[in-house]
């Protein structure tokens, strides 16, 4: 792909106020997923071993109240109780998506020391509620963007999200000297909790939660940029198409996420990247830094096993696992700015996956 050489200015993060530790989230489970002590058993593993340790929700109150989430997920009354309908569920992202965008937009600002009427175009991405007028329509009004500002919305792109709107957002930087585009990821994962015993989505319910953030863009070259986006790259891996999905369904959308999934990583990444970054004069131990989006702990010790990586490469993806649980696209953008504020210096590797299954990668330095 072309070079991207836009900077990005700023990066703002946002997650809700009421937060889950990761043995009351198996507790909350339970009763919802499992019909016998086997399965119980089983259960507890699974989420021990997610490599999470707490979860924001827009479902929990705060202070770790959980009456508003098992309010809105009763226990089932019957075999076939699934839960709440995707119109329940989805009226509840139309209410809670945007305030918590908003939120991580007003932190870029203040990172990028941008005001909101700078800004030329909005990018939102989002796969985990569609609402039109859309969340881009939203933040014009609660950030006082310009109501002629472009738009753009990626929506249903899954984990890798953030990648392909960085893409988009330095193809807008190449409009003009004044361009700056506000990048907003949201994701209301907690929304789409799976009732029953099916073990790729007992999995996704152990993993999954809710965040948002945003970063604002620029040409390259512009002096207050924090990093410099050199270039993008992706790659849909040969028959993988079943190794994670991501559907509507009657209760809910339905995550399938495959056991395969990291044997499909190693199997795609190692020529894959070594190829992009050549073409950069680059080799994989002239990486400084590596964001790498934790789908899960097995997801992350693909990648660096495979690549050779030292164990450190992983450790920042590992902490935000730990610390906020995967919440999707924004995830990546949490790791890049954690990286930032420990004063990263050198290229960095942000790479992301999604439904595909897809890889993605971007260069920044």
């Amino acid at each position: 792909m072309r070079a991207a050489q836009a900077g990005l200015h700023g990066i703002g993060v946002a997650t809700p106020a009421g937060t889950l530790d990761q043995e009351a989230a198996a507790a909350f489970a339970t009763p919802r997923c499992c019909a016998d002590e086997r399965q119980q058993a089983f259960l507890q593993r699974i989420y021990r071993h997610s490599g999470v340790q707490r979860r924001a929700s827009v479902l929990m109150r705060p202070h770790d109240d959980t009456t508003a989430l098992e309010a809105f997920y009763p226990p089932p009354t019957a075999a076939d109780d699934l839960g709440p309908t995707t119109a329940v569920r989805l009226r509840h992202y139309a209410a809670a998506a945007g305030p918590l965008a908003a939120e991580a937009c007003r932190a870029a600002f203040a990172d990028a020391a941008t005001d909101p009427t700078q800004i030329t175009h909005l990018v939102t991405v989002s796969c985990t509620g569609l609402i039109s007028p859309g969340l881009d329509a939203e933040l014009i009004e609660r950030l006082g963007l310009s109501p002629d500002i472009g738009r753009i919305n990626l929506g249903f792109m899954g984990c890798h999200g953030a990648l392909n709107g960085l893409r988009t957002a330095s193809a807008l930087a190449q409009s003009g000297p004044d361009a700056r585009i506000l990048l907003c990821c949201v994701e209301l994962c907690t929304l789409h909790f799976r009732y029953g015993w099916d073990l790729q989505k007992i999995v996704a319910n152990a993993l999954f939660a809710d965040g948002a953030a945003a970063v604002v863009v620029g040409p390259a070259g512009d002096r207050s940029e924090s990093y410099r986006l050199v270039d993008t790259t992706s790659r849909l891996a040969l028959d993988s198409s079943d190794a994670m999905i991501w559907r509507i369904g009657d209760h809910g959308f339905e995550m399938t996420l495959s056991r395969e999934v990291p044997r499909l990583i190693r199997g795609a990444i190692g020529a894959w990247l070594h190829d992009w970054l050549a073409r950069h004069a680059l080799s994989v131990p002239d990486v400084a830094h590596w964001a790498i989006h934790p789908g899960g702990p097995k997801v992350i010790q693909a990648v660096t096993e495979s690549l050779a990586l030292p164990a450190a490469a992983g450790r920042t993806s590992a902490s935000v696992l730990a610390e906020h649980g995967n919440m999707s696209s924004p995830t990546v953008l949490f790791i890049l700015q954690r990286l930032r504020a420990q004063a990263a210096n050198g290229p960095c590797v942000v790479l992301g996956f999604g439904p595909g299954l897809a890889l993605e990668g971007a260069l920044l330095h």
